[in-house]
């Protein structure tokens, strides 16, 4: 798609509608390069506190890529040239004095598919606190108590913490890590695809779930699904090869497109 074309079709005033709102992450002039290969190309957007944020867009157009850099996760990617900036509640995650653990403890990170840790129910969620110097025994189980009970997860396992975590269903193994990066305390949590290897009935919890998090956590949800972004999205950006074709309040997005790109996907995915 060229550049061209998508800047005349970019949608000028969704910035500053999201802007009304408290900006926790600002990200100017940001770009993404692999070997000759330009992934992210000039993307400036500001994501809301307390909202469900939605990247969406067709496979390949680059929404993970802008997650992986929101925790510097590209920095695990030799091949990957970022420059650009993004500031979280104000400070550049890129500045080279930042600590990079600092940074990626504000942020949980919920994957496509769950990725326990090779021990018990009670040890995932405790290994977070300890790494965080919590070693009070009384205060750990409080605090792995609360986070399962965050993710609706208590009840369900609450008799048989000691066990292993692989015995979890994968619906459960997802609200697991969820609960697993609650425990680091972070201020936004990451989601990509995070429902895809659900089945409907898992589907739903998650998508339940954030809904009832966002009063306390920022949310940044990649999906291409059209049908879960438009249950869940407070806010909307819209990708397409690299650029931000559209971005703003959901309702906006929705139901009053301005791009013929998104039109059109809106159109196919109905």
């Amino acid at each position: 798609m060229p550049s061209t074309l998508v800047n005349m079709q970019q949608k000028n005033i969704t910035v500053e509608s999201i802007a009304a709102t408290v900006p926790v992450v600002e990200i100017d002039k940001l770009n993404v390069y692999s070997k000759g290969s330009h992934i992210l190309k000039n993307v400036s957007t500001v994501i809301p506190k307390n909202k469900i944020t939605v990247l969406l867009g067709p496979s390949g157009c680059g929404k993970t890529t802008l997650l992986k850099c929101l925790n510097r996760l590209t920095d695990l990617y030799p091949d990957l040239k970022v420059n650009g900036s993004i500031r979280i509640d104000g400070e550049d995650i890129f500045d080279s004095r930042k600590d990079i653990t600092a940074i990626r403890q504000k942020m949980g990170l919920l994957l496509q598919r769950p990725y326990p840790l090779p021990m018990s129910i009670y040890d995932n969620i405790a290994y977070g606190l300890k790494l965080k110097g919590i070693r009070s025994k009384k205060i750990i189980s409080e605090k792995v108590e609360k986070h399962l009970k965050e993710v609706a997860l208590w009840e369900e396992v609450k008799d048989r913490l000691k066990t292993s975590a692989q015995r979890l269903s994968i619906g459960q193994q997802q609200r697991l890590c969820l609960a697993r990066g609650l425990a680091v305390e972070p201020e936004i949590i990451l989601a990509d695809e995070p429902s895809s290897a659900l089945d409907p009935i898992s589907s739903r919890v998650i998508e339940e779930e954030f809904i009832r998090l966002k009063s306390d956590y920022t949310i940044i949800l990649v999906t291409h699904i059209l049908r879960q972004a438009k249950r869940l999205a407070d806010n909307v950006i819209f990708m397409y090869y690299g650029e931000i074709i559209e971005s703003g309040p959901a309702e906006e997005i929705f139901e009053n497109p301005q791009s013929e790109i998104l039109k059109e996907y809106l159109h196919v995915g109905h």
